[in-house]
């Protein structure tokens, strides 16, 4: 299974990829990065994206909802295991920028996400959810 930094290159090789992470969303650690980040401060960035990760995951609002067994959703419990985040992705897009937060689930209780900053006239949004969904499946933490 590849570890991190291993992860961050392949997440580089897609297409318009600007920058690359992988955060710990209730500390706002980057556990490692790659690329190019906003105003050239790794900190920053990691901590304003755990922190935007953090109220997505931490919300009822954007919990799964459990199937009532005749196809419509129930809307009672996000029905996560443990280690795994209620939501999957957060997608940012701004007029030049795909922001893409994707979760990793986990083993032990701890919110881990890969982040992923696209130039918008290179990047393709939908190969890149796919490649993190990808990525955060093989990730050894």
């Amino acid at each position: 299974m590849p570890g991190i930094d291993e992860c961050l290159l392949d997440a580089m090789t897609v297409n318009g990829a600007r920058g690359a992470a992988v955060i710990e969303w209730t500390s706002g650690l980057a556990l490692g990065m790659v690329g190019e980040t906003r105003d050239g401060d790794p900190e920053a960035t990691a901590a304003e994206t755990a922190e935007l990760a953090r109220m997505a995951a931490e919300q009822s609002a954007f919990a799964a909802l459990e199937p009532r067994g005749d196809g419509h959703d129930a809307g009672e419990s996000d029905g996560s295991a443990p280690g795994e985040a209620p939501v999957e992705d957060v997608i940012v897009t701004t007029r030049t920028c795909y922001h893409l937060l994707r979760f990793v689930d986990t083993a032990f209780d701890s919110g881990v996400f890969f982040y992923l900053w696209l130039d918008r006239r290179e990047g393709n949004l939908a190969l890149a959810r796919m490649r993190l969904r990808d990525l955060s499946q093989r990730l050894a933490l």
